[in-house]
């Protein structure tokens, strides 16, 4: 796989049991780039390995006065240099291949997961963690996969040169080789220590991040309630705790590089003083001894690798477990029928009996508006499941047909819902109502229905470089550079564009004041007319519009009537949609009578008060 490949057309299927077993399934997925990072890391680490015999050769001649083997000498370090460069470049090539391809598989298996579980996702997984696997934590998975082929060639390397020392110098080879797994191996027992150090620094660091965030999206509300200093006194101590708990982290790491700088110079200074004196005493020449310090001393370099793969899989064994957490997660326990086609028909939910008929713009008031919430997101295939329950819940049917049961983009076609807070991406307002749409309805369609006039018109106003022409005016991020009705409205011109089978509104209405309310719902409902329409909403201008409301209370559809006869005849629905307290009701002919006394009564205890 190669960078110029990418996206891939088919990420895999991720062992999700652990984290390193994630790990294990990413390298094993680049095994070829992985074969091709250790075949050129061998080349690398070995033609280094050589060079300390070609230094010994030269010394040696110069000793013997052999101007023939000078030669061979200087003809071999050429070649040795010219393999050198030649293995680092590739081996830097394919390493960072391999970074990049094993980064770029996790963010396609993460978002090809976020897309699947939608909206379902945040309320089972922080919006926090889910942005920082995606971010920080691939990085950190991409390192460790692209440094175990380099630990590898390395390892090899150290094994090789070992056992060539020992061939080739007995004496001084047997000390080498039995001092480099002691370098290797003496870090190990600070590791997990180290690694929880730096896993405590990035809990606190993601806290205040997440409190800076925080404070920065409800700034605005800050500044009127003087709350500034508040917030910026908590950021400061969380800032201080994330400083203080780095600089434990850090000294930890500094440990470990010192003693990975000292043991290696106790070898040295211990190579020379036993080879100066069996050179002292004859018994090995001076070109042995340059041979095998320098071949010791060059040693070192593969040795950085150790400790490098032992920092990789420290901080990408919780990135991983992270990131498994995210994808371990799905949609329905169901498989998919691959070859089903979107169908058509009554939307039906099993669990709290809403029908909602094709063809009709069908509202539903609930009480809770968590409980509207989840009901809107079931309709749309993305409940959450219930882990509790030994059974799942039976899944939505359009047309008799279970949602769960269709492939995702054959559902998500079908069934459209628009969240309570729907985000606006950022670019232009032609890229934002560019959606997947079956082409029955324009955007300029949409926008008249949604009532966006004055949000054409402002746009057009700051447009610069459009030539006036809001479709080309860019929209801020969020469109935080709208006012919270005017993103509602884009974002409802937005589902309409789509044109979808059923659309499912969570509150489309409840950033807008009653007068542009009244116009949208009218707009709405003879736009989508002859299509199922279900608006979660507790709006009397909304549900008067509706051809039938659908009362939900305790989980369950409780009442079904038009607005005027469940206002009439249905007390909780009166108690939603007029907004009475507990000691309040409404009578029949639209009395409000409190504490169940009648009307008469309550003129002649205001005239006593009076």
């Amino acid at each position: 796989m190669q960078i110029r490949d990418l996206p891939y057309s088919d990420p895999g299927d991720p062992d999700v049991r652990s984290g390193p077993r994630f790990l294990f399934w990413l390298g094993r997925n680049q095994l070829t780039g992985q074969l091709k990072s250790l075949s050129w890391g061998l080349l690398h680490h070995c033609a280094i390995a050589g060079l300390p015999l070609a230094v010994g050769l030269t010394v040696q001649a110069v000793i013997d006065r052999s101007g023939r083997d000078l030669a061979v000498a200087g003809v071999l370090l050429v070649v040795l240099g010219v393999l050198i460069a030649l293995g680092d470049t590739m081996l830097h090539r394919t390493a960072v291949t391999n970074w990049i391809t094993a980064a770029a598989r996790v963010q396609q298996l993460l978002a090809r997961r976020t897309a699947e579980l939608g909206s379902a996702l945040t309320r089972r997984v922080a919006a926090g963690e889910v942005v920082a696997v995606s971010t920080g934590d691939v990085e950190k998975i991409g390192w460790f996969v692209e440094a175990l082929s380099r630990f590898l060639a390395a390892a090899t390397a150290l094994v090789l040169i070992c056992v060539g020392l020992v061939l080739y110098l007995p004496s001084l080879g047997v000390l080498v080789a039995i001092a480099t797994p002691v370098l290797a191996l003496t870090v190990l027992p600070l590791l997990p220590r180290a690694t929880r150090r730096a896993d405590l620094q990035r809990e606190k660091a993601g806290r205040a991040t997440e409190l800076a965030s925080d404070t920065v999206a409800g700034l605005r509300v800050l500044r009127g309630i003087g709350g500034e200093e508040l917030f910026l006194d908590r950021y400061r101590r969380a800032s201080q705790e994330v400083r203080k708990a780095a600089v434990r982290s850090a000294r930890m790491w500094a440990l470990i590089s010192a003693i990975q700088v000292f043991l290696p110079g106790v070898l040295l200074i211990s190579l020379v003083w036993y080879g100066a004196t069996l050179a002292r005493d004859g018994r090995i020449d001076v070109g042995q001894l340059v041979t095998v310090y320098s071949a010791a001393t060059l040693m070192l370099f593969p040795l950085r690798n150790v400790e490098e793969i032992a920092m990789a899989y420290s901080f990408s064994r919780p990135s991983a477990q992270r990131a498994v957490r995210v994808l371990s997660l799905r949609r329905s326990t169901r498989p998919p029928t691959a070859d089903a086609a979107a169908p058509q028909g009554d939307l039906y939910d099993p669990v709290t009996g809403l029908m909602a008929p094709q063809g009709l713009f069908t509202a539903v008031v609930c009480g809770d508006p968590d409980e509207a919430g989840r009901l809107a997101e079931r309709l749309g295939g993305h409940a959450e499941p219930d882990d509790d329950a030994s059974v799942p819940a039976p899944s939505v049917l359009l047309g008799g047909v279970p949602l769960d049961e269709l492939p995702l983009d054959s559902a998500r076609a079908a069934v459209l819902v628009q969240d309570k807070d729907p985000v606006l991406l950022s670019g232009t307002l032609r890229e934002l109502l560019d959606v997947p749409s079956s082409g029955g309805v324009t955007a300029e369609e949409a926008l008249a229905a949604a009532r966006c006039g004055d949000v054409l018109d402002a746009l057009a106003q700051a447009s610069v470089d459009a030539d006036g022409d809001p479709m080309n005016t860019r929209i801020t991020e969020r469109g935080r550079s709208l006012s919270g009705g005017q993103r509602q409205r884009l974002a409802l011109a937005r589902s309409l564009v789509t044109d979808p089978e059923a659309l499912v509104l969570d509150e489309p209405t409840s950033a807008v004041d009653s007068h542009t309310e009244a116009r949208v719902a009218a707009g709405v409902e003879h736009l989508r007319r002859g299509r199922t329409t279900v608006a979660f909403a507790s709006s009397p201008l909304l549900l008067d519009l509706a051809d039938r409301v659908v009362l939900v209370h305790g989980g369950t559809v409780v009442a079904v009537g038009t607005h005027r006869e469940l206002l009439r005849d249905e007390p909780r629905y009166r108690a939603v949609v007029t907004r009475e307290t507990e000691d309040e009701a409404v009578a029949p002919d639209g009395t409000t009578v409190t504490d169940g006394l009648r009307p008469a009564r309550v003129a002649e205890e205001i005239e006593e008060r009076a």
